[in-house]
């Protein structure tokens, strides 16, 4: 790493999480991109914000990325150590930066935003990186399909992580999260219908599982899906909640209302943290798909109302305060 701190890797986790994380600039006034004088800085990353997500309600997490050995890497390390994500096997490459990416805010829809990750120190990921003590004392493996789009090896290296996860007894779940900016649509098709039987949980959005399969019924998708592997299909839903597959169970949840929409990126990440902060205890919930749809689907909707891809993710006091339906103390 370029800075002097050093972290001490966790002997056992919940979740082993594997992905690019970049720095956000973000204009402070709304209005076009090239005329915003300020800007904030955070972090941003699905992986990383699924990460901080479950660690806020209560579970160790281990996150795997590559980084430049620069100002920006050191910044990422410092922000998902400081939410407690274990960041000990990150790895720094010198020869290579860390990216970065911008949203602009207009006033109206959901921010545009704009990468600048081709040739990152992430986009450099091969099979050859993938090593076994990434899954040491972990549970569960969690990938998105972000990261197979990043480069010409990346997604040989989670093909390769997803097996080696189950090799060593570990569940794995896949969000495809689909970002048609990093490839071409055919070779987005290919490669994340390839990967959906390596999992054991599958997790995409309707207009994903429209992408993969065409247009079928919600009922459909789920079974098409599960024929390929995943014990477990859930799919969102956008404004009308989500349905889960398990077993011989479909499993629907209505949507959380909100009073506004600020932001509606980090949603599915915050989606996915409640579902799995759920999932991880299935064995002794016989109700864990009701339950897990309710968790996610509050997390999903607190993420929209803030800025940021994960500052509004709640703690696990107030996430259980909000699902009993009560409200915090203010003053």
């Amino acid at each position: 790493m370029s800075s002097s701190v050093q972290y001490q890797p966790s002997s056992s986790v919940d979740v082993v999480t594997i992905g690019e994380s970049m720095v956000l600039l973000q204009p402070m006034s709304e209005g076009p991109l090239a005329y915003a004088p300020f800007f904030t800085r955070s972090i941003a990353g699905a992986e990383s914000n699924v990460a901080i997500g479950l660690t806020r309600l209560g579970r160790k997490v281990r996150w795997i990325g590559r980084l430049g050995a620069d100002p920006f890497g050191d910044m990422i390390v410092h922000t998902l150590a400081g939410e407690g994500v274990d960041v000990s096997l990150a790895e720094r490459d010198p020869a290579y930066p860390t990216a970065i990416y911008f949203k602009e805010f207009k006033g109206y829809g959901d921010p545009n935003v704009y990468y600048y990750r081709k040739g990152s120190a992430a986009s450099q990921l091969s099979p050859v990186h993938v090593k076994p003590e990434w899954f040491a004392g972990a549970r569960h493996l969690h990938v998105t399909g972000i990261t197979p789009a990043l480069g010409p090896y990346t997604a040989d290296a989670v093909r390769s992580a997803m097996k080696e996860a189950r090799s060593r007894g570990l569940t794995v779940s896949f969000d495809p999260n689909l970002r048609r900016k990093l490839w071409t649509e055919e070779e987005a098709r290919r490669t994340l219908l390839e990967l959906i039987p390596l999992c054991d949980l599958f997790l995409p959005g309707l207009e994903e599982a429209e992408f993969l399969l065409g247009e079928r019924s919600e009922e459909a998708y789920g079974q098409a899906f599960r024929e390929m592997g995943p014990e477990t299909v859930v799919l969102k839903l956008g404004e009308r909640g989500a349905v889960g597959f398990s077993g011989e169970r479909a499993v629907r949840a209505d949507p959380v209302r909100v009073p506004r929409i600020v932001d509606t990126v980090g949603a599915g990440d915050a989606f996915a943290a409640g579902l799995l902060s759920v999932y991880l205890d299935r064995e002794e919930d016989e109700g864990w798909l009701e339950r897990a749809l309710r968790t996610a689907n509050t997390m999903g909707a607190m993420a929209v109302q803030y800025r940021g891809d994960w500052e509004g993710m709640p703690s696990r006091s107030e996430l259980d305060r909000l699902l009993a339906g009560g409200r915090d103390v203010t003053r």
